[in-house]
C-alpha cells in the first residue's frame, strides 16, 4: 500500500488505543472516534489509512461489538500487537490522595482497579471512557474527584498522577489488530505467522467437529475459536478462529480445504506477522 499517514482508533486523546497508535505507528496522525462503528466508517471512506482496534483482553475476554463489524468490514488485517494495560489515578494540579473521594472512568477499568479503589474508600462513577473521564476531570477543576486513566492522559489534560499502575493484575493485557483496506499478506518463510478467519458451518450432525478435524489431522495449533449468534436466530453457526500458519504453508491450506467441505461460507480476515508478544 502508499505510505499511510493517519490511524484512526476508538476513545478520546489519551486512550490505551492512542498509546498503541503512538508506540507503534509513532510518524501517523492519530484521528480518534467516538465508537468501532465510526473508526471502521472512517477507514472504508478513505479519512484515515489504518485503524487500530483492540480485540481480546486477558481479563475481560473479547471485546464485544467488533464481531459485529469484522465479518461486513471491506477491511483486512494486517498486524497485531500488544499493550500491558497501566492505570493512573490522575486529578487536578496540586490535589492530594486524601482530598479525593469520587473516582471516575469506564466501568471495566473501575472494575479491574477494584483493590484500589476499597483501601482508599472511593465512590467510583462510571464514564463513557478512560481518557474521557480524565478530560471530565480537568474540566470540573474539583479536587474531590479523579479519574483512573491511562498515563498518556495526565500531560495531555494537565493533571498530576497522584498514584502509578494501580491495576489489580499485573496481567492485564489487550491484543490489538491493524485493519487496512488492501490485505498485506507476509512471505510464508518469514517468520511465525496469524491467520485468521471466519465460518458458517452446514446444519448438518457434528458439522463443527468434522469442520475443526482438519487443522487436528493436518497439524495446525488453533489458537482461538469463538462463536456467534447470527441473523437473530438463537443458534450459533459463525465463527471466528485463528491458527498458527500461513495459507501457503501445506497443513494449513489442506485444513482450510477440508473446512469448506463443512461450512457454507469461509472468509479470510486476514494473515499477519505474530507479534512478539505471543511468545
Amino acid at each position: 500500500m502508499s505510505n499511510p499517514r493517519r490511524i484512526a482508533y476508538q476513545g478520546e486523546p489519551g486512550a490505551n488505543s492512542h498509546m498503541v497508535c503512538q508506540q507503534h505507528y509513532p510518524d501517523l496522525e492519530a484521528v480518534p472516534c467516538a465508537s468501532f462503528e465510526d473508526v471502521f466508517a472512517c477507514v472504508e471512506a478513505g479519512e484515515a489509512d489504518l485503524a487500530m482496534i483492540p480485540i481480546d483482553n486477558s481479563i475481560a475476554g473479547r471485546v464485544s461489538d467488533i464481531h459485529h463489524f469484522l465479518p461486513s468490514s471491506k477491511l483486512h488485517i494486517i498486524a497485531e500487537h500488544f499493550l500491558r494495560i497501566r492505570f493512573s489515578l490522575l486529578a487536578i494540579p496540586g490535589t492530594r490522595l486524601d482530598q479525593v473521594r469520587t473516582v471516575h472512568s469506564h466501568v471495566h477499568a473501575l472494575g479491574q482497579c477494584r483493590r484500589f479503589i476499597r483501601e482508599h474508600g472511593l465512590t467510583p462513577i462510571i464514564a463513557g471512557d478512560t481518557a474521557g473521564a480524565a478530560r471530565e476531570i480537568a474540566e470540573a477543576g474539583d479536587p474531590t474527584q479523579a479519574s483512573i486513566s491511562p498515563p498518556l492522559a495526565g500531560p495531555i489534560y494537565g493533571l498530576d498522577t497522584l498514584a502509578a499502575d494501580i491495576e489489580d493484575e499485573d496481567h492485564n493485557t489487550t491484543r490489538f489488530v491493524v485493519l487496512s483496506p488492501e490485505p498485506l499478506r507476509p512471505p510464508a518463510d518469514d517468520g511465525p505467522v496469524v491467520t485468521s478467519f471466519i465460518f458458517n458451518v452446514r446444519n448438518l450432525p457434528a458439522a463443527l467437529y468434522k469442520a475443526l478435524g482438519g487443522f487436528a489431522t493436518n497439524g495446525v495449533n488453533m489458537t482461538k475459536l469463538e462463536s456467534y449468534m447470527v441473523g437473530g436466530e438463537f443458534t450459533a453457526t459463525q465463527f471466528l478462529a485463528e491458527v498458527d500458519g500461513h495459507p501457503d504453508h501445506p497443513g494449513v491450506k489442506r485444513a482450510l480445504e477440508e473446512l469448506a467441505f463443512f461450512t457454507t461460507e469461509v472468509k479470510l480476515l486476514g494473515v499477519y506477522p505474530a507479534d512478539q508478544a505471543r511468545f
